[in-house]
Formats: C-alpha cells, sequence, structure tokens
C-alpha cells in the first residue's frame, strides 16, 4: 500500500487566518479563472470535519455522543482524506497535535506536514468572540480553558483547548516538517511570508506573476465583499460577519486594560516567545498608561 503521509496541515486557531491562507493557496496554485470563490474552497482544499468522510469511515451516518466516539472514527476519515488525492495536499484543521488516550489527533503516518498559522491573543479575542457568539470576556475564558472545544451537530470535533497549548502544540510537535506564519506579518508582507513559504516549506519556484494575483484576489475587502454578497458556508451560526476588520491592533479599541492584563498574565510565556514588541505596549495599556 502506497503511504499515505500526504497531508500539509493547514492549522491554526480559530480566526488566525486559516480562510485567507488556503484562498491564497488556492489562487496561486489553480489555473486562472479556476480558483474557488470562499465558498467552495473545498475544491481546492479539504478539511478534517468534513461529515461524508466520517461517514464513510463508519461505515454510515456518523453521529458521536463524545469524543471517545469521535476518536474512534477519526483515524480512518483522516486516511480517507489522505487517500483522496494521490499526492500531498492541504487540509484545514483547529485541532491542536495532542494524544487523546493512545491515539494521535494529528497522526503522523497521514500527514507530510503543517503549516501553521499564529495570530496575537488580543486580536485574536474579540474576532474569536465574533466566530462564538459571545461578549469577549467569555471568549477569554475559552481561549484560557483547556478543555475547551468546538464541534458539529453531528459530534466532529475542533480540540482547541489554551491558545498557548495551541500554539506550543504545533510549533513544538515533535518530527514535524513545519512553517509557522504569524497572521501579523502576512498582513503587512504578504509576498514575502508567501515567498518563504513556497520555496523554502513547499520546495516551489516561485512565479512572481501568479504570486500578485493571488494577493491581489485574496485582499481583506474582497474576501468581504463576497461573503456580503454572496454569504459563507463556513460561519458559525449566529455570527454576523465572518470577515469583520482583518486588521493588526484593533485591540486597543477592542479591549479593556482588565482584559488585556487577563491575557498577558495567562499567555506571557507564549507571548515572549512570539510576540516580543508587543509586551510594551500591552503592559502600559493593562495599567491604564498607554
Amino acid at each position: 500500500m502506497a503511504p499515505l503521509n500526504r497531508i500539509i496541515w493547514i492549522a491554526s486557531y480559530p480566526k488566525s487566518g486559516n480562510t485567507w491562507m488556503r484562498s491564497l493557496l488556492a489562487h496561486y496554485f489553480m489555473p486562472p479563472g479556476q480558483a474557488p470563490d470562499i465558498n467552495n474552497l473545498r475544491n481546492f482544499t479539504t478539511a478534517d470535519v468534513r461529515q461524508d468522510f466520517y461517514d464513510a469511515a463508519n461505515g454510515g451516518p456518523y453521529k458521536g455522543a463524545g469524543l471517545e466516539d469521535w476518536m474512534r472514527v477519526r483515524p480512518q476519515a483522516l486516511r480517507l482524506i489522505a487517500q483522496s488525492r494521490p499526492n500531498h495536499h492541504f487540509v484545514k484543521t483547529h485541532c491542536q497535535t495532542v494524544r487523546l488516550g493512545t491515539q494521535d489527533v494529528i497522526p503522523p503516518e497521514v500527514t507530510a506536514g503543517g503549516i501553521y498559522l499564529i495570530r496575537n491573543p488580543f486580536d485574536l479575542a474579540p474576532s474569536f468572540a465574533r466566530h462564538q457568539s459571545a461578549d469577549i470576556d467569555t471568549a477569554i475564558d475559552r481561549m484560557c480553558n483547556p478543555e475547551t472545544v468546538m464541534g458539529t451537530p453531528t459530534g466532529i470535533f475542533d480540540l482547541l483547548g489554551r491558545w498557548d497549548d495551541h500554539v506550543h502544540s504545533w510549533t513544538n510537535a515533535p518530527g514535524l516538517k513545519r512553517r509557522v506564519i504569524r497572521y501579523e506579518d502576512l498582513l503587512t508582507k504578504p509576498a514575502k511570508e508567501m515567498r518563504g513559504l513556497l520555496e523554502v516549506f513547499l520546495g516551489q519556484k516561485v512565479d512572481a506573476a501568479k504570486l500578485a494575483r493571488a494577493i491581489k484576489a485574496t485582499a481583506f475587502d474582497k474576501m468581504k465583499k463576497q461573503e456580503r454578497e454572496q454569504g459563507f458556508t463556513e460561519k458559525p451560526a449566529g455570527m454576523s460577519d465572518f470577515f469583520a476588520k482583518g486588521q493588526a491592533g484593533v485591540w486597543k479599541d477592542d479591549l479593556t486594560p482588565k482584559q488585556v492584563a487577563r491575557l498577558r498574565e495567562a499567555f506571557l510565556p507564549a507571548l515572549k516567545m512570539h510576540y516580543p514588541e508587543m509586551l510594551a505596549e500591552t503592559e502600559a495599556f493593562a495599567r491604564g498608561t498607554a
């Protein structure tokens, strides 16, 4: 049997640029005029929460009652996803790279590598709140809770956990070929970040014109316009706009000093590692001296 390590994960905590990255790659790799819009990205990538793969893995309609049922079916569902294309292909996930019991949530045997998108928790919190149809304090509670999960009505889960644990699990997973991209860097230097991803990680010779077209086609205002005119099938129920602001630094308008202080206290080691340039400003803001 041919090896199944074909999946290149596009991984992130929710609202960290996963949809944007999938769109960028689709517009770069697919022929002109054939790149999908936001509602048919599955023509280029797939996701680890696809009901049809779980149904096939289960031998009939899948409806699980909890994490145990999910992990009973998930390994075979992922094998089917890996087999669904003959070569390396991209698969979206919001899960951590952890083990549940004796099983890997992200199994090495189907994995070729991972593109991990990280967004600073201060901007993430208000965006995650909108995603969860919750207030910001509740969203922060969930970002700080190691038991946080999302899921479909049929019991297919996104194993999120704490924001910093999620980041650590992907940036330190042993043996994983990975490329870590900060959302903020993708905003300010999209061509540079995508060149590094394509050349260094994917081993592709970059076509500058194709890359420029992909970046232009996936500008935030264009994706927001698509959602406004066509809707977005991946938008959670109850969420007003999936593409809301798409900026860095909005935390200064959206968060209170107390909320900034909570996030700093909860995630300080991860902030020192991944966002050292934010330490002084967020500390001053939390003290009310910014």
